[in-house]
């Protein structure tokens, strides 16, 4: 059964052996930073905080933040089940017989539950303050780095409506938090959030636009805010189909906006069009600081949350942290949606070194002369992996999860001058590495061994290996021996 909360999910960690309740003191401001970190780069366990330092309600760090209990987040044995699932949806073909019809009724539910559910009340509206009642001094917001801008949300699902067409977007934008009332809203430019903003200040009116903020719930809610799904696609109905059942969704207070139902906060409020404020610095992802900058102010006007709330979040830095867990289940669920436009693609790799954005490994079936090079042009052409800075592909004998197979493998197939090629094109926003803000180059590099068509003429050696049969026979001599 799925999780109908964030309660839900953390007894099924304790059950797992996989969360650690703290029950000392430690404060919001570096001290759990420090924890999360020491936690996650040794393989230790999600961490509760039950007695936040100056706050009432608990903290939840590091709770996706190994691939078990991402396991254990999306209640699968193995993630790449859920490929299968999107793979078998994707080959989905009209049934033949009656047998055939049976054989679809699963799949067919499966797809029936994807869709939200709007309800009436939600714990998530147990207790609702209203503007002049409430402080975002109360929610234990972290202070994750020395040289931050401030205390910052760091795991919030932003809902928002496109102003044309009336879809939701639910996507994950760190919030600084600059008073009692007011927060930045970092939804960088090539975000849906972001879109939503330009479409509406796009009709001149400069109307102020309508947000709601949710903090903690289920687990595939909070993970879906993160995908990186085409803009026709709801999160929340990719929500449904990860957890087998619909979200429920409730309508705010003093917004036309709807919100998980069971979500733990829910801050209610608005941006106003052309309002902008220094955001930053923040110690990102990339393991670097992000410069301060200027994003839009979001105005909370009504706060409202459970009786017994748990405040959620999550810690970036130098990796590997929690988001290359998350990012590598993204890695494995998307694989199939890759090889709808690219069915020559066997593997795909994100190490933790590139950081999501600086470096994919990618190897394919290669077929004739410049595979290579398509696949690449064809990956910076597919959402947001448009900003991967260096893609590396291989041949399908490489075992791409093995970076220091693929590294061996390419250093010693390509001539680099003739193998390497550079374009330019959108980057991410937190590269600043790059010459322009979101503008800069990219590089492809074909390690796959070279054909007569693609100019080599001369004899390309075999990789050197031991016949099977002999491996066979040193695993019985090898014992023997005593080793």
């Amino acid at each position: 059964m799925a999780y109908e909360d964030l309660r839900e999910f953390i007894k099924a960690l304790e059950k797992k052996k996989e969360l650690k309740r703290v029950q000392i003191e430690v404060d919001p401001k570096l001290e759990m930073t420090e924890f999360a970190d020491r936690s996650v780069k040794n393989g230790g366990p999600a961490l509760l905080f039950e007695n936040p330092r100056g706050y009432k309600y608990p903290v939840l760090l590091n709770a996706f933040a190994s691939m078990e209990r991402m396991r254990i987040a999306l209640q699968v044995d193995d993630i790449d089940s859920i490929a299968q699932r999107i793979a078998d949806m994707i080959q989905m073909k009209m049934p033949e017989g009656m047998l055939g019809k049976l054989k679809m009724l699963p799949m067919l539910a499966e797809m029936g539950a994807v869709f939200p559910k709007i309800v009436s009340k939600g714990a998530c509206q147990e207790v609702i303050k209203r503007e002049g009642e409430f402080s975002l001094s109360e929610l234990p917001v972290l202070t994750c780095w020395p040289h931050d801008g401030g205390p910052f949300i760091t795991l919030p699902m932003v809902f928002t409506k496109n102003p044309e067409t009336g879809k939701r977007n639910c996507g994950m934008y760190r919030m600084q938090v600059f008073d009692d009332n007011t927060t930045g809203m970092h939804w960088q430019t090539h975000k849906q959030g972001a879109e939503h903003y330009r479409r509406l200040a796009a009709t001149g009116e400069k109307p102020r636009m309508p947000v709601a903020v949710a903090i903690g719930a289920d687990p595939a809610v909070m993970y879906s805010a993160i995908l990186p799904l085409p803009p026709e696609i709801d999160e929340m109905m990719m929500a449904g189909f990860l957890r087998g059942k619909p979200v429920e969704m409730v309508k705010c207070q003093t917004v036309d906006i709807e919100v998980p139902a069971n979500a733990e906060f829910v801050l209610e409020g608005y941006v106003e069009i052309g309002e902008t404020r220094t955001e930053g610095p923040f110690g990102d992802h990339t393991g670097f600081y992000t410069n301060a900058d200027q994003y839009p102010v979001f105005h909370v006007t009504c706060l409202t949350h459970r009786k017994d709330p748990i405040y959620a979040a999550t810690i970036v830095g130098p990796p590997p942290m929690e988001d290359f867990y998350m990012g590598k289940a993204i890695e494995r669920i998307f694989l199939p949606l890759m090889k709808m436009t690219m069915p020559e693609v066997v593997d795909m790799c994100m190490p933790a070194e590139g950081v999501f954005h600086n470096l994919m490994i990618v190897k394919i079936r290669k077929s004739y002369p410049g595979h290579a090079r398509k696949v690449m042009n064809a990956v910076w052409g597919l959402g947001q992996a448009m900003f991967t800075k260096v893609i590396v592909v291989v041949d399908e004998d490489v075992d791409i999860q093995n970076p220091s197979e693929v590294a061996w493998i390419v250093l010693n197939n390509i001539d680099p001058e003739r193998d390497i090629q550079f374009t330019l094109g959108p980057v991410d926003s937190l590269d600043h590495s790059s010459r322009l803000a979101n503008f800069g180059s990219k590089m492809g590099i074909d390690g796959t061994k070279k054909w007569p068509g693609e100019g080599f003429t001369r004899e390309w050696p075999d990789t050197i290996k031991m016949p099977a049969d002999v491996k066979a026979r040193v695993d019985a001599l090898w014992k023997k021996a005593g080793l």
